[in-house]
C-alpha cells in the first residue's frame, strides 16, 4: 500500500497529537515524555509486516545515531488480535530484533487515526515543540527485497537539527496497510 497525500490529517506545521500508550516495558507514555529531545519520529509500525522487517536495521541505526537528540517511537496500532500481534508478541519482536527504542501499543488505534496513519511503517517526524517537519519514508528501498540509495529519514533529521528548512515535506512511505478493528 503506498501513502497518498490526500489521506493525510496531520499537516506540516501542525501540532502532533498527544497520546497516552503502553510501552513493551509496562510503562505508559505520552508525546510529552519525550520533550527533553531535538526531534521525535513517531512510527506506526508492526510485527508481522516485511516492510518493517525490512526497515528495522534502519531504526536501531538512527536511534543509535542521534540518541541524545532523537527519541523514536514506535507505536503498533494493529488489531492486536491480528495473527503476530499483541503486546507479547511486541516484547518477543523487540528481543528478536534488538529494537533500541520505544515500542507502543495503540489497542484502540485512536492514535494511529489522529494521525492519520494508514500503513506500516509510517513515519512522521517532529520537532522539538512537536510539530510534523517531515511524514513520509525512512528510504527509497519501495519494496522490502530492494537496496536503499538514498537515506531519506537521516536527511530530514540532519536538516531538523540543523535549524534548516526541511525540503520535500512529504514523500510517501510503501507498506503493509494498518490491520483495523
Amino acid at each position: 500500500m503506498s501513502l497518498e497525500k490526500s489521506k493525510i490529517k496531520l499537516e506540516t506545521g501542525d501540532q502532533a497529537p498527544d497520546f497516552s500508550l503502553l510501552g513493551i516495558d509496562d510503562k505508559q507514555y505520552s508525546l510529552a515524555d519525550f520533550t527533553d529531545f531535538e526531534s521525535v519520529l513517531i512510527i506506526f509500525m508492526c510485527n508481522h509486516c516485511p516492510y518493517v522487517k525490512a526497515k528495522i536495521d534502519v531504526l536501531n541505526n538512527l536511534q543509535k545515531k542521534y540518541s541524545s537528540q532523537l527519541a523514536i517511537v514506535g507505536i503498533n496500532s494493529n488489531d492486536p488480535n491480528y495473527p503476530g500481534e499483541g503486546m507479547e508478541l511486541m516484547k518477543e519482536f523487540t528481543k528478536e530484533h534488538k529494537i533500541n527504542y520505544f515500542y507502543l501499543l495503540d489497542d484502540s488505534q485512536d492514535t494511529a487515526k489522529s494521525y492519520g496513519a494508514t500503513c506500516t511503517p509510517d513515519p512522521f517526524l517532529l520537532n522539538k515543540e512537536h510539530k510534523l517537519v517531515f511524514h513520509g519514508r525512512l528510504n527509497n528501498q519501495m519494496q522490502p527485497e530492494d537496496k536503499s540509495t538514498e537515506e531519506t529519514m537521516e536527511l530530514k533529521i540532519e536538516q531538523l537539527l540543523k535549524n534548516e528548512k526541511i525540503s520535500d515535506d512529504f514523500l510517501p512511505s510503501m507498506g503493509c496497510s494498518i490491520k483495523w478493528l
